[in-house]
């Protein structure tokens, strides 16, 4: 279940009040009237079901309940009613499945600009990938996978492709490839420095086996990337976060770049060119894997939505619907009687 707080002008509260009564998969409305907007407002306090929580949304949007008041939703840690297991009940779908697209939305909005926090993550990932290929070292090669923050841009990318949001895409793209290409030209400078100094040798930073696939892209490096894209961006929008560091540990974008900082600043060209081929199959591969399981998933909730649409109650049932209002007062006063509806 989600919690939701709703802040509506006056006029349109009660529409608002009768389209959240009548939906089945919304339990424990409560109405408190002069709440909100300096007394203009209404706040509406409910629950609803995470399957249906677009339907809900999309109805309250198409009010204009945003143009001046707004929609807070949260995830309550525990809900213990049994109106809300009714609900439940009722909605189609798990609630493990259901995808909450303005969270989406926002989360790809936000991961799209560039942030210090971004290109920090990744110039520390893109370094730690260096020292592993330098060293052989796949604990460290993994160590950079989990520590990268790619994927979040190229999450945004898909949900801009997939949503056609054009306001997304050019964002997101300068964040992913201008810090890759940052972080890998910083990368190429702390490398090319200590060979100088002899710290690094050329053999250092071309041998390793057990670092191999770094330079050695292959069939098996997109399709595992199809499949980490796949696990990322359901990780992502069923809220299973679990799932995610799974994914950073099997796409090889960080250690790519990290590698191609490495050998070109030993000279290795093939090596760098092997590193670049890499990066540029994982990163296909996860756009191409975002970008169908995104729309895959907005079909399959369009369908899920117009089964959550028929639970509607008809007009004739309306008046069964009870709705606790609890009226704030500047004296304290208690409501009068004709401000409870049922």
């Amino acid at each position: 279940m989600l919690s939701v707080r709703v802040s509506v002008s006056q006029p349109l509260s009660p529409q608002a009040q009768e389209s959240l009564a009548q939906d089945p998969t919304v339990c424990d409305l409560t109405v408190l009237p002069g709440a909100a907007m300096e007394g203009h407002g209404d706040v509406l306090l409910f629950e609803m079901t995470r399957e249906n929580a677009n339907n809900i949304m999309r109805s309250l949007r198409h009010l204009g309940i945003p143009v001046e008041g707004s929609i807070v939703v949260s995830e309550p840690l525990v809900v213990v009613s049994n109106a809300a297991d009714r609900a439940e009940s009722l909605a189609p779908g798990h609630p493990a499945d259901g995808v909450l697209w303005a969270q989406v939305a926002g989360k790809a909005e936000e991961d799209a600009r560039p942030s210090v926090s971004f290109f920090v993550f990744l110039l520390l990932a893109t370094l730690i990938a260096g020292v592993g290929r330098l060293l052989d070292q796949p604990i460290l090669i993994i160590g950079a996978m989990v520590v990268g923050p790619e994927f979040a841009p190229i999450a945004a990318i898909s949900y801009a492709i997939v949503r056609r949001r054009r306001g997304i895409i050019m964002p997101a793209l300068g964040t992913l490839l201008g810090g890759f290409a940052v972080c890998a030209v910083l990368a190429w400078g702390i490398w090319a420095f200590l060979y100088s100094l002899g710290v690094i040798t050329y053999a250092q930073a071309t041998t390793g086996p057990a670092t191999e696939f770094i330079v050695a892209p292959d069939a098996w490096s997109f399709v595992i990337a199809l499949l980490a894209g796949i696990a990322g961006v359901l990780s992502l929008t069923t809220a299973k976060s679990s799932a995610l560091v799974g994914v950073f540990i099997s796409i090889t974008t960080v250690p790519a770049v990290g590698t191609i900082g490495l050998t070109l600043a030993v000279g290795a060209w093939d090596e760098a060119r092997g590193s670049g081929i890499q990066l540029l199959v994982n990163l296909a591969g996860l756009l191409i894997a975002g970008v169908v399981t995104l729309y895959v998933q907005l079909v399959a909730g369009r369908w899920q939505g117009l089964r959550a649409a028929r639970l509607r109650k008809p007009r004739r049932q309306r008046s069964s619907t009870r709705l606790r209002m609890l009226s704030i007062e500047d004296d304290g006063r208690p409501s009068r009687p004709d401000q409870e509806k049922l």
